[in-house]
C-alpha cells in the first residue's frame, strides 16, 4: 500500500454520510435539551421551597424559646448567634450549619413582621432573575 491511499475494499465515510449524522444529532439534542432545562429549573424550586421550610422550622424553634421571632434588623443570623438585644431565653443556634443560600447564589430575604403574612415573617427567595415579583422560572418563592 502507497501511503495515503486506502486499500481496496476498505472505504470511509463520504461528507454527505457525516453530516446526515450530525443534523441527527442536532435534532435529538433540540428535542432533548428543553426537557432536560425545565427539570432544572423545577429542581432549583423546589430546593428553595424546602430550604425555606426548614429556615421556617429553625424561626419557630427560636419563638418558642424567646417568645417572638427575630426582627428585619436581626434577620436569619439570629438563627446562627446570639442578637445582641431582645433574645432573652435563646437557645441556640438553630442550624447546624451556615445559613444556606438560595440555590441561585443569593441570601433568603426576610421580613417580620411580613407583608404577605404581618403577624408572622416573610421568609423569600426571588427566584432566578434576583428582582421581586416575576413569573414562571423568575417568580419569588416565599412562604405565603
Amino acid at each position: 500500500m502507497v501511503a495515503g491511499r486506502a486499500r481496496r475494499g476498505e472505504q470511509g465515510f463520504t461528507l454527505l454520510e457525516v453530516l446526515a449524522v450530525v443534523v441527527i444529532i442536532g435534532f435529538l439534542a433540540a428535542l432533548v435539551a428543553p426537557g432536560v432545562f425545565t427539570r432544572i429549573a423545577g429542581a432549583q424550586r423546589t430546593a428553595a421551597k424546602a430550604q425555606i421550610k426548614t429556615l421556617s422550622l429553625a424561626l419557630n424553634l427560636f419563638r418558642t424559646d424567646t417568645g417572638a421571632y427575630p426582627t428585619t434588623e436581626q434577620g436569619l443570623s439570629a438563627l446562627r448567634q446570639r442578637p445582641a438585644y431582645g433574645a432573652e431565653g435563646w437557645n441556640g443556634p438553630y442550624l447546624e450549619e451556615d445559613l444556606p443560600k438560595d440555590p441561585w447564589g443569593r441570601e433568603y430575604q426576610y421580613l417580620c413582621p411580613g407583608v404577605h403574612n404581618p403577624d408572622r415573617y416573610d421568609l423569600f427567595s426571588l427566584g432566578r432573575d434576583g428582582r421581586p415579583g416575576g413569573e414562571g422560572e423568575d417568580a419569588d418563592i416565599g412562604n405565603w
